[in-house]
């Protein structure tokens, strides 16, 4: 499985962070050409490598790190998504009408036709997802979510990998609500992080 991460502000630093504490490659990219990104990916660690773009986007999971309103961009840089998978772990606050009522991820998955879209490692700030998720004797949880079922399972040993826990909520318009923005507020699970197990 190779991974890529698209878009490298803070959100897209801190996921090369996780990748890189774990020694898991991943290809990291933005619109910025790959030899402006490379001082910074190589000084996360060396299984972080920067790549133009088109290249990036010939891994088999993508996680989407762009402003919410930079997606389609990327979504029109292949002509077909089939057989990838795409993370969203873009946000957007407040949420415009235009969405009515969907979670932003809905949209999301529109744009990226053939993909299987999961909503996960949005509801951390980055300064958190940038740190070990392992904390006082707990993991940090993982929220995901998505409308196609099967395409949590390889997500969730993503996050394991990673050392997060991993809590599936389900579809988009039901457990996906939970951490997603809607209107002027936070679903009720964003900053929710950490997942102690009972001895």
């Amino acid at each position: 499985m190779s991974y890529a991460i698209v878009g490298f502000g803070k959100v897209g630093q801190a996921l090369a962070h996780a990748f890189a504490r774990k020694n898991i490659k991943v290809t990291v990219a933005s619109r910025r050409p790959p030899e402006a990104l490379a001082p910074q990916a190589r000084a996360i660690g060396p299984t972080v490598v920067a790549k133009s773009l088109r290249d990036a986007l010939e891994a088999d999971t993508i996680i989407l790190a762009v402003p919410f309103g930079e997606h389609r961009e990327v979504a029109k840089a292949l002509p077909s998504w089939e057989g990838k998978t795409v993370i969203d772990a873009t946000n957007m606050f407040p949420v415009p009408e235009e969405l009515d009522g969907l979670p932003s991820s809905a949209v999301i998955a529109k744009a990226f036709t053939g993909a299987k879209l999961v909503k996960g490692f949005n509801h951390l700030i980055a300064a958190t997802l940038a740190t070990d998720p392992l904390v006082e004797g707990g993991h940090r949880v993982v929220f995901l979510t998505s409308d196609d079922e099967d395409a949590i399972a390889p997500v969730a040993t993503l996050a394991k990998q990673l050392g997060f826990a991993p809590v599936k909520l389900g579809k988009l318009n039901e457990g996906g609500a939970l951490v997603h923005a809607r209107g002027r507020t936070w679903g009720q699970l964003i900053f929710q992080d950490l997942f102690k197990k009972e001895q």
